[in-house]
This record gives structure tokens, sequence and C-alpha cells, in this order.
């Protein structure tokens, strides 16, 4: 089963960032043969990393061994629509920070896979995650 690839792994290789990209490039190979693919979201929060050229960040994906397009699913649909409920629960009681909506659509598509690759676990408490 496959992995689900958090946008700031991407984004570390992408960019060759000095601290993070060997490290997100390892994590990547060592769960290529496994499968690993992206959430629509990611593939949105990539575009200006590519400056909204979808042919380069498609050839990026290719190279990377990144699947693309996988598809959004009613299921997610419905993971979301919980976490999202649960994460305003708890931050109207005082016990959450603030947490991008986005961290919440990628969270909910992983469910139906192995887990997420990421470089911010504490983001993501109902999947299992890997991090470079």
């Amino acid at each position: 089963m496959a992995w689900v690839v958090d946008t700031s792994v991407l984004l570390d290789v992408h960019s060759a960032d000095p601290d993070f990209s060997r490290s997100s490039a390892a994590c990547l190979a060592q769960h290529l043969s496994e499968g690993l693919l992206i959430c629509p979201v990611t593939y949105v929060e990539m575009a200006p990393a590519f400056a909204g050229n979808a042919d380069l960040q498609k050839q990026f994906l290719r190279q990377v061994g990144v699947e693309w397009p996988a598809l959004w699913t009613i299921a997610d649909t419905q993971a979301a629509h919980l976490l999202w409920n649960d994460y305003v629960a708890r931050k109207r009681a005082g016990h959450a920070r603030k947490r991008p909506i986005a961290d919440v659509l990628i969270e909910a598509f992983a469910q139906r896979f192995q887990g997420l690759i990421t470089r911010n676990p504490k983001h993501f408490m109902t999947v299992p995650v890997r991090t470079p």
C-alpha cells in the first residue's frame, strides 16, 4: 500500500534545501517500492514552486516517483469533516494551536493509505507517519 507524501518533503527535494533535501530524498527512496502519491491539496500547495507550470510540476513528480493524480473520495471528505470538527472543538477549548485546513485535508486523505511521509509528525495524529 502506498505512502502519501506531504508537501514539505517534496519541496525539500525540489528546492535542494540545505537542511532537509538529502534526508527527504532518502526517505522517498526508502519507500518508493511501496508506492508514493500525493493528495490533490499537496499538488495545489506545490504550484508556486513551479511558477504555476503544471507540466514542470508533473515532470518533477514523475522524476521522484510520486503518482499523480490520486482521486479525492467521499470517504476523504467524511474523514476531513470529522478531523476539522475535532480540531475546532479542541481549539475553542484552548487545547489546540493554529492548524491549516490543508493539513487536515492531507491527513484525511492519508487515512486510506499506509500513512504519511512528513517533516511535521506532530500535525498528523490519526495516521502512521515516517519522517525524513
